[in-house]
């Protein structure tokens, strides 16, 4: 019992993360089963069912605040689940550590682009124009569907990370279309692990744990993401790919702990510092844009004050000299 109230609180926690930053569920919570012995395939189903659930309540969320752009959702859909099944079919009997540094490089290139976009906008807000391609959105609904199930979370740092870098759609439709869209990429990948490991491999019980926890809190995540400003919300979500990405090709490199650990704290400082300066530079943008509606306020109704004297001027004028009329 006392396994099951840790994992929901994982879940809650991760899926706090997920929903306001669009990736870490599947990441977190795998990495907690596999710590715990489970076996990576049966720790990827768990979290697969998990968010069949987490996602449908997370969607529904986004969607009710806005956040979601429905034709990205509807063309990265059916390739996430395409490619989530067959990598749940290959993960059931075939290892990954392969991926594991060519997709960790890739992210963490993608997590630096991230943040140089959102750090390097000085007193600008961030603008996004245009719309992402179909043959962008397919391929990579592709790719990040098989490595969500091969990794046991994949999903939301290639989506994510691949959309905000493109720099045409602002983050909060970016995790609100990938959290949204990942239900269709769970369900592909839940049927994958059905086929490969049948229902004898999977722990139904750490799968409702981590649905609980995560259900809970998805509204709230939905939530924040609709409020944060997208110059803090890109600089978070870019920081957290680079510290993730950082720590796996670490661990992939059999880097020693006296090495890790004083990286990832010295990261973890740069990346809460980067947040801190968005914040603060928000704030400076809207303090100047107040003052500049103020000056136009104050030249609207100087205006209007001055045509209404222009027009009062002729009738006092007939007022004082009767014969004029």
């Amino acid at each position: 019992m006392k396994t099951l109230i840790v994992l929901g609180v994982v879940g809650a926690v991760a899926q706090l993360i997920d929903g306001s930053l669009g990736m870490a569920y599947g990441v977190t919570s795998t990495t907690l089963l596999v710590a715990a012995g489970i076996a990576p395939a049966a720790a990827s189903a768990s979290v697969h069912f998990a968010e069949i659930g987490t996602t449908l309540a997370s969607g529904i969320s986004h969607h009710k605040l806005g956040n979601v752009d429905w034709r990205i959702v509807r063309t990265l859909a059916l390739p996430g689940a395409l490619g989530a099944f067959a990598g749940a079919t290959i993960l059931s009997s075939l290892p990954a550590e392969t991926a594991t540094p060519v997709v960790g490089a890739i992210l963490l290139t993608l997590g630096l682009y991230v943040l140089y976009r959102f750090l390097a906008l000085g007193g600008r807000r961030p603008e996004f124009q245009g719309r992402v391609r179909t043959g962008f959105l397919v391929p990579l609904g592709l790719v990040g569907g098989t490595l969500d199930s091969l990794g046991g979370g994949g999903w939301g740092p290639v989506g994510t990370t691949s959309l905000l870098s493109s720099g045409r759609v602002e983050p909060r439709k970016v995790v609100g279309s990938i959290d949204t869209s990942e239900f269709v990429v769970a369900v592909g990948g839940s049927l994958g692990f059905l086929v490969g490991l049948g229902a004898a491999g999977i722990n139904w019980g750490y799968a409702a744990a981590l649905l609980i926890g995560g259900v809970i809190v998805a509204p709230l995540a939905a939530w924040l993401v609709k409020h944060l400003p997208a110059r803090v919300l890109g600089t978070a979500a870019g920081g957290l790919i680079v510290v993730t990405n950082s720590r796996t090709l670490l661990l992939w490199a059999d880097a020693p702990s006296s090495t890790v650990t004083p990286v990832l704290l010295a990261l973890a400082v740069v990346w809460i510092a980067a947040i801190v300066w968005a914040v603060r530079a928000e704030r400076r943008v809207r303090a100047r844009d107040a003052v500049q509606r103020g000056v136009r306020d104050r030249d609207d109704d100087d205006a209007i004050n001055g045509t209404a004297a222009t027009e009062a001027g002729p009738a006092r004028d007939e007022e004082a000299d009767p014969a004029r009329t």
